[in-house]
C-alpha cells in the first residue's frame, strides 16, 4: 500500500462496542424479534450464524397483517404455524396476536389449538382476531382456560360458551376485551381477579329467541366498565365495589325495547316493562345494571329512547354513594319527563358534577354551556353538586324553562331545577 493512504478494508467493529445490533445481548434481540411478524422474525435466520435460532425464543408470536385492509387467511399461514409453533416448542411467549381474515370449518379445531399451545407456553397477553368464514362467529372450544400467566385477553369476532368464560383457571387475568362476539348458550362471564372490562357490539343467543338469556357478569374486583350496544338481552350487572368509572351505551340492537316508551299510544307491547313478559327469567324481576353500577365514582348511561332497562331499574334505584361524574343523555330527560333524572340525582348525595347531552348519537353539537350553582337547591339534590353542563343541537324547551339569572347560569341548570324536578 503506497505510505499515507488509508485501507478501504472495513475495521471490524469491537464486542461490545454499542455500534451494532450484534453488539446487544441476546435477551434484548429476543424481545426486539418479538415486535416482527412470526415470518419476519423467522426471515432473521439468515443474517448471521448467531441469528439462526434467535427467532425461536423471540418473546412476542404475532400472525396476519393489521397495516392495511388485507388479512391473511387461515389457510395461507397453517402450515407455516404448524411449523413454527413445533420448532419453538414451549419456548415462553410474552405476547400473542393471530390476525386472520377468513376460516373454514375444517380450520377451527387447528386455531383451538394454537391458543391452547400459546397458553403452554406462558403467554401472557392474547389477541384472536376472525373477521370471515361460513359462520359470522369461529367457534371457540368451550373448555375453559387454564393458564397461570395471562393477564390480558382480547376476543374479536368469535363465538363463546359458560365454560370458556369461566376465567377461575386465570389468577392474573385483568383485562378482558371481547369485540363483535357471540355469548352462545352462555348465562355467566366470572373472573375474580378481572379489574377491567370491554364487551363492544357482542350478541346474546340461545335455540330459540323467547329464551335469550341475560349473561351475568361477575367480576367483584371490577376497576373499569365499558358495555356498548350490547345485542339480544341486556347483561345483569352483579356487585362492584371497587368499581371507579362506567360506560353503558344500550341502543336498538338490543332485545330489552318497550314500544309504550317510543308511542305512548301502543296498545300491544310484550315487554315486561309493561307487565306482559314473554322473555321471563330471574333476571326480569331484579335491577340489571344499576345496582351493579352503584359504587362507581363516574358514570356514563346512555340509551335509546326505546330501550326500558335503566326505566325499570328505577323502580330499585340503589344509592350512589361515591358517583361524583355523572353523563347522561336524552334518554333521562324525556319525553318531557325529567322523572328519572331527578330519581338518579335523588340517589346520588355526593355528585360533584353532572353533564347531560340531549342528544343520543353522534359525537358533535353545536350548543354547550356550562355554569357553577349558587342557587339554592331542593334538600334531596347533592349540596357537592357545582357544576353542570349540557350539551345539544339547538336551545329546544328542556334548557330554556327556567328564565335566565344574572347570578349564574340558569339555561344550564334549568334541566335540574325544572318543574318537574321541584314537584
Amino acid at each position: 500500500m503506497h505510505p499515507g493512504k488509508k485501507s478501504k478494508k472495513a475495521v471490524p467493529l469491537a464486542n461490545g462496542s454499542g455500534c451494532s445490533i450484534d453488539a446487544l445481548p441476546e435477551g434484548v434481540l429476543r424481545h426486539i424479534l418479538g415486535f416482527l411478524e412470526v415470518p419476519e422474525a423467522v426471515r432473521t435466520c439468515v443474517l448471521a450464524l448467531r441469528w439462526r435460532y434467535l427467532w425461536k425464543y423471540a418473546t412476542g408470536l404475532r400472525i396476519g397483517c393489521r397495516s392495511d385492509d388485507y388479512l391473511v387467511p387461515v389457510k395461507e399461514c397453517q402450515e407455516f404455524m404448524d411449523h413454527v409453533l413445533l420448532l419453538r416448542g414451549g419456548s415462553p411467549i410474552d405476547t400473542c396476536e393471530f390476525w386472520f381474515g377468513d376460516f373454514q370449518h375444517e380450520d377451527v379445531p387447528r386455531v383451538n389449538l394454537w391458543l391452547r399451545h400459546a397458553m403452554l407456553c406462558k403467554v401472557r397477553v392474547f389477541i384472536l382476531c376472525i373477521s370471515e368464514g361460513p359462520s359470522p362467529y369461529f367457534e371457540l372450544d368451550d373448555l375453559p382456560l387454564a393458564s397461570q400467566h395471562l393477564t390480558r385477553l382480547e376476543l374479536s369476532c368469535v363465538q363463546l360458551r359458560n365454560s370458556f368464560l369461566n376465567f377461575s383457571s386465570c389468577p392474573l387475568l385483568e383485562h378482558l376485551v371481547l369485540e363483535f362476539c357471540e355469548f352462545w348458550l352462555a348465562t355467566k362471564i366470572s373472573s375474580e381477579p378481572l379489574k377491567h372490562l370491554i364487551i363492544i357490539c357482542c350478541c346474546t343467543k340461545a335455540s330459540a329467541p323467547e329464551h335469550s338469556p341475560h349473561v351475568r357478569v361477575y367480576a367483584p374486583n371490577l376497576v373499569s366498565l365499558h358495555i356498548d350496544d350490547p345485542e339480544g338481552r341486556t347483561p345483569i350487572l352483579h356487585s362492584m365495589p371497587s368499581l371507579n368509572k362506567a360506560f353503558i351505551r344500550i341502543v336498538s340492537d338490543c332485545d330489552d325495547i318497550c314500544n309504550k316508551l317510543l308511542d305512548p299510544n301502543c296498545s300491544q307491547c310484550g315487554c315486561e316493562f309493561c307487565g306482559i313478559s314473554i322473555n321471563v327469567d330471574d333476571g326480569d324481576n331484579c335491577p340489571v345494571l344499576l345496582k351493579g353500577l352503584s359504587e362507581a365514582k363516574d358514570l356514563k348511561l346512555k340509551s335509546a329512547p326505546e330501550m326500558f332497562i335503566f326505566k325499570k331499574d328505577l323502580k330499585w334505584c340503589p344509592v350512589f354513594s361515591k358517583l361524583k361524574t355523572l353523563l347522561l343523555n336524552e334518554y333521562w330527560c324525556m319525553p318531557d319527563d325529567f322523572s328519572a333524572l331527578a330519581c338518579i340525582l335523588e340517589h346520588s348525595p355526593v355528585l360533584e358534577k353532572l353533564t347531560v347531552e340531549l342528544f343520543f348519537e353522534g359525537p358533535t353539537y353545536k350548543v354547550e354551556m356550562e355554569g357553577s350553582i349558587t342557587a339554592e337547591r331542593p334538600a334531596t339534590i347533592s349540596q357537592h353538586l357545582n357544576i353542570v353542563k349540557v350539551k345539544c343541537q339547538d336551545l329546544d324547551e328542556r334548557v330554556l324553562k327556567v328564565s335566565v339569572s344574572d347570578q349564574m347560569c340558569s339555561k344550564t341548570w334549568a334541566v335540574i331545577l325544572s318543574r318537574d324536578l321541584m314537584s
